[in-house]
């Protein structure tokens, strides 16, 4: 038993870290928040709720300027402000931005927000466990292992849980009849933005080539049809 307390360890650590990183989030957001007002962008949102079978799908500004779309555990939606000026700015069309919230919604419908809130709190406990563990048989070369493993089932998740979100938004914009068009060129405008260098797309940070989700929203289509 004792032997496997560095992990036991780890694992209590992860739960304990999940909750705070929960409850953190939670006060940020709820002070750095407003809930949109934009008769247009409400226009869109309210024909997904009516697909959805929903009274209404609930969006908030958060107040930072990096430009991106979140999802929280406690199942809230938010675009930040940075994505709002883009949309006031007419750089980016109300339909393209419904798809950013499409897809936000499909990390909360496919329960990707709780688990990366746990993947987020837990990852440095698991890196420490893993290492633990492993260099007991490999030495020092049991925390470069527990590192790359770590790095890489983390990164793949990611991309898997974006794939479906991608999917899942394509649906629900199919059905609310708004269309997987303005998902498209949303891509395509954000990675216009990425490639001119800035700073400030954290949507764009960690995800799938956006060529590769491009293609694979258009099979979807094809399949459907």
């Amino acid at each position: 038993m004792l032997k496997f307390s560095p992990i036991l360890i780890a694992i209590l650590w992860a739960v304990i870290m999940y909750y705070i990183s929960a409850w953190r989030t939670k006060l940020e957001m709820d002070s750095k928040s407003t809930l949109l007002n934009d008769p247009p962008l409400e226009a869109l949102t309210n024909q997904m709720a009516d697909t959805l079978d929903l009274s209404r799908i609930k969006v908030h500004i958060y107040e930072i300027e990096p430009i991106n779309g979140l999802a929280i555990p406690d199942g809230r939606i938010f675009i930040t402000r940075g994505f709002m000026k883009k949309y006031y700015n007419g750089e980016i069309t109300a339909p393209e931005l419904a798809s950013v919230i499409a897809h936000e919604l499909g990390h909360v419908a496919l329960g990707h927000t709780k688990r990366r809130m746990i993947d987020f709190s837990s990852q440095n406990a698991i890196r420490v466990a893993l290492a633990m563990f492993l260099s007991r048989f490999l030495g020092g070369f049991g925390t470069l292992i527990a590192n790359t493993l770590t790095k890489f089932i983390t990164a793949r998740l990611s991309r898997k849980d974006e794939y479906e979100a991608d999917a899942y938004a394509a649906a629900l914009l199919t059905k609310a009849k708004i269309g997987i068009e303005p998902q498209i060129s949303m891509f395509e405008k954000l990675e216009k933005l990425n490639v001119e260098g800035n700073s400030s797309m954290a949507w764009m940070m960690s995800h799938p080539k956006t060529k590769d989700r491009i293609s694979a929203i258009k099979k979807l289509k094809k399949e459907w049809k």
